[in-house]
């Protein structure tokens, strides 16, 4: 029996077969439903013997047949009950020309649509929907982390699904390509909306899991595949096709409807010697190219690196040489958690070089039991040390794995490099492996943690002194060969910020593919597909909303607006005594400044506005008794002084006492 993660009721998989009379009942009915489609495309049973062999979901009554191949492949059937809780979303709409209450119709019998609701224009958030008739399945669901200056206290940027509320009774499924933050992190804020079933391999659905144990009352059906399963889910049949990546457990896709096949590379790189013998099936996607394929969707990520990626093992050899020649010191090394595969090439060299392991960061210990657990990752428990035990072993015997490779300012390194780290100070016979590249908007973060390690005269070793550091993701050769298997009649850049889908569009119409072939496709956009072209037809509500905290909604919250003006300029709070019967000021002004000015300069400017808004009060030829009115009153004044004055416009806060 195929081996199952759930959170609550998820459906399990059974290996007993139907008989074949219920089997052969099923396979009927599906071809009857589709039969032009079967008739005029290559289907993945076409032309393949089939058996009544068949997989179950609990939940499920329907079965489908098994088909047998070279390598095994299974059927999963969607359990296509959604139970989802009501929510109160709260977005703004871009414009959209769908209108969101009026019954699903057919956008063309043999038309495939594709919304894009984030991993389009940027990194990260990776979120899209495709829709065929009343049928709607999702790729991925991910999160990023703030950027610039205007989300101060923001912690996670999640897409906006105002149309998949909108529309959650026609969702047969999620499927999720890897278990990287910017592909599953918005899961656990957006699965309470939609509660559809979520297919993704063992090691995706075993980090969902974990960030589900956060939202307890949150309850969600996690179904496991593996490369080369099948899953039918309305009039969607997706397979998952095997690629390497960063981590382990990464998925392409070949999606089937009506309208064609759709193949979508996920996050993937092709490394010839790659870590656990974990390969992209690239025969699977010549197989597909062979059938013919309507539409690509790629990654773009480092079509401006011009060759092949750097293979896993080549960055472990330099590890072993580092290891070697800093053989006395205590050896720390800063990585991702995710990648497994770095993790496991750097506790097989501290076996290898006597090494007990420690680890410090919440996310590095959990996905590292996480791994351990599923069988992705093997060591000696024995060699494990609590970080508070460092001291009592010597450097030699020492590694310690953290977390804090893009600086982020409380991780364990940047601790370390501040001098904030008890348990752990930092000297010359430490040696600092930095086994990452900085993720575009990190450098300068990357770059302090450096500065400050060397003013501990450490050894530090980075991407730029050594090859410490591998990509996951597809430099311009790896996506020229996808192109030449995979063969597409249609093609979009995904996975990329604007000037890396242009660019990858240079690169597919260098290869011979037609320029009116190929859209960049945009967050919000809905995109049409059949055999006969591919064009932008109207867009979705869509965009972004915050995570603050315990919070969860509308990006045009005021709050920002606030955070931001607080932040930049301040706040001035005035309180004020009236008399609610002739308005006149029985106590104050008074006023309270934070962040406005210098202490050596706030005693004449603070006076000089009190007098400025008692000038304003009495001026009035009649005094006011409405104080929302002398509330704003007041508000304007100050503001006009205070920006006369020091060209600032703090927030101004009026509290009005009644006498």
């Amino acid at each position: 029996m195929e081996e199952k993660l759930t959170n609550g009721e998820a459906p399990a998989l059974s290996s007993q077969k139907p008989q074949a009379e219920q089997a052969n009942t099923d396979a009927q009915t599906q071809t009857k439903k589709h039969r032009n489609y079967y008739h005029r495309y290559n289907n993945f049973n076409a032309k393949k013997p089939q058996t009544a062999d068949a997989v179950e979901t609990v939940n499920a009554e329907k079965t489908t047949q098994k088909r047998t191949v070279r390598r095994p492949r299974q059927r999963v059937l969607a359990n296509q009950q959604n139970d989802a809780t009501k929510g109160d979303v709260n977005n703004r709409n871009l414009n959209s020309k769908i209108n969101l209450n009026a019954k699903p119709r057919m956008h063309g019998k043999n038309t495939l649509r594709i919304m894009f609701l984030g991993g389009v224009g940027e990194i990260g958030k990776n979120m899209m929907a495709l829709e065929y008739g009343k049928d709607i399945i999702i790729i991925d669901c991910g999160a990023t982390f703030p950027y610039g200056d205007d989300m101060p206290g923001i912690d996670l940027v999640v897409p906006d699904i105002t149309y998949l509320v909108q529309n959650k009774d026609r969702i047969r499924g999620m499927l999720i390509t890897h278990g990287h933050e910017d592909h599953i992190g918005a899961i656990p804020y957006v699965i309470g909306d939609i509660n559809c079933p979520i297919y993704g391999s063992r090691l995706a659905l075993a980090l969902i899991q974990n960030k589900l144990k956060e939202f307890p009352k949150l309850k969600a059906k996690l179904i496991t595949v593996k490369p080369r399963d099948i899953v039918n889910l309305g009039a969607f049949s997706v397979e998952f096709i095997n690629v390497c990546h960063s981590i382990a457990g990464s998925f392409a896709m070949a999606i089937k409807c009506p309208a064609g096949m759709m193949v979508h590379t996920g996050d993937f790189k092709i490394d010839y010697t790659p870590i656990n013998n974990n390969y992209t099936d690239l025969e699977r996607f010549a197989e597909l190219g062979k059938q013919g394929v309507m539409l690509l969707t790629s990654e773009s990520t480092n079509v401006e690196r011009e060759g092949h990626s750097m293979s896993e093992r080549k960055v472990g050899a330099t590890l072993d040489e580092l290891f070697a020649k800093y053989s006395d010191d205590r050896i720390f090394v800063a990585t991702f958690a995710s990648n497994v595969y770095r993790l496991q090439q750097l506790l097989d060299l501290a076996e290898k070089y006597h090494r007990k392991v420690a680890f410090t960061g919440r996310s590095m210990v959990n996905v590292t039991e996480t791994a351990y657990k599923i069988g992705e990752i093997k060591f000696n428990r024995d060699n494990f040390i609590d970080i508070d035990r460092l001291n009592n072993f010597p450097d030699n015997e020492i590694l310690v794995i953290s977390t804090g490779s893009q600086g982020e300012p409380m991780s364990a390194l940047t601790r370390m490099a501040n001098d904030d780290f008890q348990k752990i100070k930092l000297g010359e016979h430490d040696c600092i492996i930095i086994s990452a590249s900085p993720i575009p908007g990190n450098e300068k973060m990357v770059n302090n943690v450096i500065n400050r390690l060397y003013e501990h005269n450490c050894h530090i070793i980075y991407n730029d002194l050594a090859d410490v550091h591998a990509s996951g993701h597809a430099y311009r050769e790896e996506l020229k060969l996808i192109h030449n298997l995979v063969k597409p009649k249609f093609f979009m850049p995904v996975h990329g910020e604007f000037r890396h889908q242009k660019l990858h569009k240079d690169l597919a119409m260098s290869m011979g593919e037609q320029e009116r072939n190929i859209v960049l496709p945009q967050i919000g956009d809905v995109i049409e597909v059949s055999r006969n072209g591919i064009k932008k037809a109207g867009t979705i509500p869509a965009g972004q909303r915050y995570v603050d905290g315990l919070g969860y909604g509308d990006p045009e919250s005021i709050v920002l607006r606030d955070r931001k003006q607080l932040s930049e300029d301040g706040v001035a709070v005035v309180v004020l005594g009236l008399n609610s019967v002739t308005g006149e000021i029985t106590s104050g002004p008074d006023i309270i400044s934070r962040g406005l000015i210098y202490s050596n300069e706030a005693e004449d400017l603070i006076k000089e506005a009190k007098q400025t808004i008692v000038d304003s009060i009495n001026s009035q030829p009649e005094k006011q008794t409405d104080f929302s009115i002398v509330k704003n009153d007041v508000k304007r004044v100050l503001g006009n002084f205070l920006y006369r004055k020091i060209k600032r416009r703090p927030m101004i806060l009026t509290i009005v006492i009644e006498n």
